[in-house]
This record gives structure tokens, C-alpha cells and sequence, in this order.
């Protein structure tokens, strides 16, 4: 892995989600951070992707089933060259091809709509047995959230997963440790995610999710292994990435008061003067 590339190229995700959810006044700003060193790693280094042609067969998918997050994706997949960057800020207007939640008939480089929360882990699930059943090397990657896994419905998709031996499936858990109505654990405390995804089957990793080496590493240990689904748990912030935005209290989704909005401003000067740098 270039670390150097996979940083700029974070940076410059990072960078694209804060415009576009800044343009638009208000949106999902702590759960579509905390996912972007992830995105990075597998679109910047892993994922066999052809932006210029979305649909083909061959590719690696993924499926954001906490589909809040759609923001950071979308400015992965604009900073990946799936469309151009204008289209970002026509996120969540009418007309838009950008809904507030992913949506594969009107996203290009999106394989799963989601959103409705519990479900993408099971669509991503049925992804990988596809692929199995056809005797296909394609990989799925699906990102879910710590708040998410309330659903009962993730862990039926789990053990079904590691009956049929899912082994070209990953499952990523953004562990913020908050959801919409508080921290996790006081909704409904998640206990170990490590042990629990070990006694579903899973090969399973716990990594710092600020770290792209680590994240990557972990990607390549679980594809050394053939005969388990991966579950690599992801130690995050809910708005990874800014300082302000992590401490503060209530990030799930932010309406950015005046004093929100100069932190955010100078956010986006900072990643544009330290990508001008990388650049030049």
C-alpha cells in the first residue's frame, strides 16, 4: 500500500463530504466521518472498481448498510471518478441523483440501495452467496454501524453468512459508540463486538479506525483465511477527523449553528491547503 497516495486520498474525501454537506446546510456529518478512513483503504487500495464502468461484472461490491453515511460515499465515489465533483452539492435537492440515503438506480457506483437500517448487511450477505453460487472471485465489503446492530436481523444475516461459509464476504463495524438518541451502549449496550461476530463464525479483527495501515492489514489477513466470513471491528470517533466535530455533544446529524460553521469553514481550508501542498 502507498500510505502517501491512501492518505491524500482520504483527505481528499474527507474534504469533498464537509463541502457537500456545508452546501447543503445540514445533514449526517458524524457517522459519514467516521467511516472515511475505511472508504479510502477500499476504494484507494482494495476494491476492484472500473468507475468508467460501474456495472461490470467483475468488480468487487459495496454495500453502506447504514445508509445515513451516504455523504462519505458519495464523495468517495466522486473523488474516485464516478461523477463529477458539482454533483455532490446537488445532495438530498430535488431532482438530485445524491438522495439523502444511497440508491443504486440513480447513483452510479452504488450496488445496494439501503437505509432502511438491518437490511444492507442482509442484501450484502445474498451478494456474496451469488457470487459463491457462481463460482465468482468477486469480494463484498459491507459497512455497518455499532447503533445499526440493535437490528436483530444483522445477526440473523451473520450466522447465515458463516453456515454457507461466506469467506469473500467482509463486514465492517464502525464502532463510534454513539447512535441518533445517545451513546450505544445506553440504548442498548453492545457488550464485546469481537466476541460476539467470533461466536457467529466470523474471523474477526478489531483495528484503530483512524489507522489506514491497520484497517488494510487487517483486510489482508482475513482474505488469507478461507472458510469464514471477516468481521473487522473499527474503533471510531463519530466526526473522525475534526476535532470539533467529535467533541461535540449531539454530531449524529448536525444543523451547524454560526459557531459550527467557522469550525467547519476552516476545516475545508486546512485539507484544501494540505492537498494544494501534496499536489504541487
Amino acid at each position: 500500500m502507498n500510505l502517501q497516495e491512501i492518505e491524500a486520498f482520504r483527505d481528499e474525501i474527507r474534504l469533498k463530504t464537509l463541502k457537500e454537506l456545508y452546501h447543503l446546510g445540514f445533514g449526517h456529518y458524524g457517522g459519514s466521518l467516521s467511516i472515511i478512513e475505511a472508504l479510502a483503504v477500499l476504494y484507494g487500495e482494495v476494491m476492484k472498481v472500473n468507475p468508467k464502468d460501474p456495472k461490470w461484472e467483475d468488480r468487487d461490491y459495496f454495500i453502506l448498510s447504514k445508509g445515513h453515511g451516504g455523504p462519505g460515499l458519495y464523495a468517495t465515489l466522486a473523488a474516485k471518478g464516478y461523477f463529477p465533483e458539482e454533483v455532490l452539492y446537488t445532495l438530498n435537492q430535488n431532482g438530485t441523483t445524491l438522495p439523502s440515503h444511497p440508491d443504486k438506480n440513480l447513483t452510479p457506483g452504488v450496488d445496494m440501495t439501503t437505509g432502511s437500517l438491518g437490511q444492507g448487511i442482509s442484501a450484502a450477505v445474498g451478494v456474496a452467496l451469488s457470487h459463491k453460487l457462481s463460482n465468482k472471485s468477486n469480494y463484498t465489503y459491507c459497512i455497518v454501524g455499532d447503533g445499526e446492530l440493535n437490528e436483530g436481523q444483522c445477526w440473523e444475516a451473520a450466522q447465515f453468512a458463516a453456515h454457507h461459509k461466506l469467506n469473500q464476504l467482509f463486514v465492517f463495524i464502525d464502532d463510534n459508540k454513539k447512535q441518533l438518541d445517545g451513546p450505544t451502549k445506553d440504548i442498548i449496550d453492545p457488550l464485546d463486538f469481537v466476541e460476539k461476530f467470533k461466536a457467529f463464525g466470523f474471523y474477526t479483527l478489531k483495528v484503530d479506525g483512524r489507522s489506514l495501515e491497520q484497517i488494510y492489514q487487517a483486510i489482508e489477513e482475513g482474505k488469507g483465511q478461507t472458510v469464514q466470513p471477516v468481521a473487522i471491528i473499527l474503533d471510531t470517533v463519530k466526526g473522525q477527523g475534526v476535532p470539533y466535530l467529535e467533541e461535540k455533544a449531539d454530531n449524529h446529524h448536525i444543523r451547524p449553528s454560526k459557531e459550527d460553521e467557522e469550525v467547519i469553514l476552516a476545516a475545508i481550508a486546512e485539507l484544501e491547503n494540505k492537498l494544494g501542498k501534496v499536489v504541487s
